[in-house]
């Protein structure tokens, strides 16, 4: 058997589920730990167990051969953070609903990305600078698993990168708070204290995000086949369809019809799962 079905759940997966996932596959099932179980299985017997379950599960058929990645790439707003910090510095400058409809859209791959960055950039002009800070404080903090998929991987000795669309202000501390190695970002230009509305250049997008997954790479002296990239949006599709495991999480259509796996009632640590880490590997801290 070539490939495994690897069955994730935040709220856990009970022994009866399992079960159904091993009957199923007509294999024994092995239990990764209280989120997870795993079965070798060909497309019928992933059929057969998206039948068998019903919602509320995620089922992804992974390869076997080289399962574990030495290099995450992830995005970060949506994915390690559950806001858009472009959408929150926005309420703060009275604008939230404008941006955050121009978001929406770049997101399910609308708009052109630089352009809907500029757009709602422009309309951060004059906000002050303190209110970045005050975003942060108040409104970002980590998606659940994330700290521990990154710590894990690390120890492992992988590579790890949160690599956004968003701003460096925001990346250099969640990269820090989950303990990403390296994080790159646009940046937002000020005068004077206050926002002057336009975002440094070159602004970093789609296509950048897929530069620094070939480059990380290079870097390491792996290939992308060597990598894990997760993402929630049609601004992560590069580097989600270049990687050796590409995962949509709790993703918009544009991104999960290019994407190997898929989560959408998995916490982060699904990652870990997929790339067949038990729960004794994983680090909770």
């Amino acid at each position: 058997m070539t490939h495994i079905i690897v069955l994730t759940a935040s709220a856990g997966i009970s022994d009866a589920q399992a079960a159904l996932l091993s009957d199923a596959a007509g294999a024994p099932a092995a239990r990764l730990d209280d989120l997870a179980v795993e079965v070798p299985g060909d497309e019928g017997a992933l059929a057969r167990a998206r039948g068998a379950l019903g919602n509320g599960f995620d089922l992804n058929r992974v390869p076997i051969a080289n399962r574990k990645k030495r290099l995450l790439i992830a995005d970060m707003d949506s994915t390690i953070i559950p806001v858009e910090c472009i959408d929150e510095i926005a309420d703060f400058a009275g604008v939230k609903e404008e941006v955050s409809a121009i978001t929406e859209a770049a997101m399910r791959g609308e708009l052109d990305f630089n352009d809907a960055l500029k757009a709602r950039v422009a309309l951060l002009k004059g906000l002050p600078v303190k209110a970045l800070q005050q975003t942060y404080d108040e409104r970002v903090h980590l998606n659940p698993g994330a700290r521990a998929l990154v710590q894990t991987m690390n120890r492992a000795g992988a590579l790890t990168a949160l690599i956004s669309g968003g701003f460096s202000f925001f990346t250099e501390r969640v990269a820090a708070a989950a303990g990403f190695q390296v994080n790159q970002a646009n940046t937002l230009l000020v005068a004077n204290g206050r926002l002057t509305g336009a975002p440094g250049v070159p602004i970093l997008g789609r296509a950048a995000k897929l530069e620094a997954l070939n480059r990380l790479a290079a870097q390491r002296g792996i290939t992308a086949a060597d990598a894990i990239a997760v993402g929630d949006g049609a601004n992560d599709l590069s580097m989600v369809e270049a990687a050796g495991l590409g995962v949509a999480y709790h993703a918009k259509p544009a991104l999960e019809a290019g994407a190997k796996a898929s989560l959408k009632h998995s916490d982060l640590t699904a990652l870990l799962h997929l790339q067949g880490y038990r729960g004794a590997e994983i680090v909770r801290d």
